[in-house]
């Protein structure tokens, strides 16, 4: 049994920071959660893969999170920039930042949970992508049109 601890979350912050416009156009375009998706990256770097229905359960757990305090504040970030100063704004930013931290957090106590259960994926695995390709089919999207963020 693999216990994950939040060190995954350095990891996923250097590839987000590589790739961050990117991340957030496919946020902003497809609602995809970047904590999510940096997380089946990370999970599939591990080759620690997920089924489909832990997918949807790491997606369900931050919901209610996510829709109703998260990606308010985020569209309230942005509406207030050109209002605000430059060390205001940075304020928001770091309210921001320490809400996605929370969200991590809530992800890495699920992912454990899942490990704690015994869960286990029987997969080939040939395909090296296949958590992130579990979780962006949540959304209808083939993970083949992020390559460049697949290969972050």
């Amino acid at each position: 049994m693999q216990q994950f601890n939040s060190l995954i979350w350095r990891d996923c912050d250097n590839r987000y920071a590589t790739h961050r416009l990117s991340y957030i156009s496919v946020q902003d375009d497809y609602q995809v959660n970047v904590n999510l998706l940096l997380l089946a990256q990370y999970l599939d770097q591990q080759n620690h893969p997920l089924a489909l229905a832990q997918w949807e359960t790491l997606a369900a757990t931050i919901e209610d999170w996510d829709t109703k305090v998260v990606s308010p504040y985020r569209k309230l970030r942005r509406l207030a920039k050109s209002h605000l100063q430059p060390g205001e704004y940075q304020q928001m930013l770091d309210i921001e930042l320490m809400m996605e931290r929370k969200t991590q957090q809530m992800l890495l106590r699920k992912l454990n949970q899942f490990d704690a259960e015994g869960i286990s994926v029987i997969s080939d695995n040939n395909n090296p992508s296949y958590n992130t390709d579990n979780y962006l089919c949540l959304f209808g999207i083939d993970a083949d049109y992020f390559t460049e963020l697949q290969s972050a």
